[in-house]
């Protein structure tokens, strides 16, 4: 009842209404041309339901409301799976909301199943060689974030690092891109206890 009502909560009443036709098998007795229009349809739906879920888990997570962007980021992870298929690349960014989201600091316990978000994220990563420096980058600052979480700040400054790299190179140094990795950065010597480190790249920021 308590992950139902969760699940309610944060995101089911926003797409009950929305899965209905989803869920609706098509008739038997179509033309070719029927059926395959309606296949389109469906994936319309479907892909409008992932940028919906997304949205919603990203707003929870800004808001501070890790455990509620749960529910609504295992729907944009299921849909496009659905819609991509299950190794896709496409599902990264799914991965690194449902890590970042189980890595809040509301979420005690939920550190190990962030560990798996994140691994099949790498692994899918690996598996594929023209992988978009923005899912690279994004992945890296989920890296960070959970090593973070952990408490192993040297191998988060690591991936931070690969982070600000990669955005720095791509969209420039002063891009809003890497500024995220700045401040993620600034975070950690700011827990270090490295005051001028810290300040500097709050400035930077």
């Amino acid at each position: 009842v308590d992950h139902q009502k969760a699940d309610w909560v944060s995101i089911h009443k926003k797409i009950c209404q929305l899965l209905i036709p989803i869920r609706t098998s098509l008739p038997c007795l179509l033309s070719e041309k029927e059926r395959k229009h309606g296949m389109e349809q469906l994936v319309k739906r479907q892909k409008y339901i992932i940028d919906l879920t997304y949205g919603t888990a990203q707003e929870f997570i800004l808001d501070g409301k890790h455990k509620e962007a749960i529910p609504a980021a295992l729907h944009a992870l299921r849909f496009s799976s659905e819609v991509y298929g299950s190794n896709s690349v496409q599902l990264v960014p799914a991965y690194l909301l449902l890590a970042e989201a189980s890595t809040g600091k509301y979420c005690v316990g939920h550190l190990p199943q962030a560990s798996k978000y994140l691994s099949q994220a790498e692994w899918i990563v690996l598996r594929t060689p023209d992988c978009s420096v923005a899912i690279q980058y994004q992945l890296h600052r989920g890296l960070g974030l959970f090593c973070a979480a952990e408490g192993n700040f040297e191998q988060a400054l690591y991936h931070l690092a690969n982070d600000i790299y990669l955005t720095s190179s791509t969209f420039g140094l002063k891009s809003i891109e890497t500024s995220g990795g700045y401040f993620h950065m600034a975070n950690i010597f700011f827990h270090q206890n490295k005051m001028d480190i810290a300040n500097s790249l709050y400035a930077k920021v």
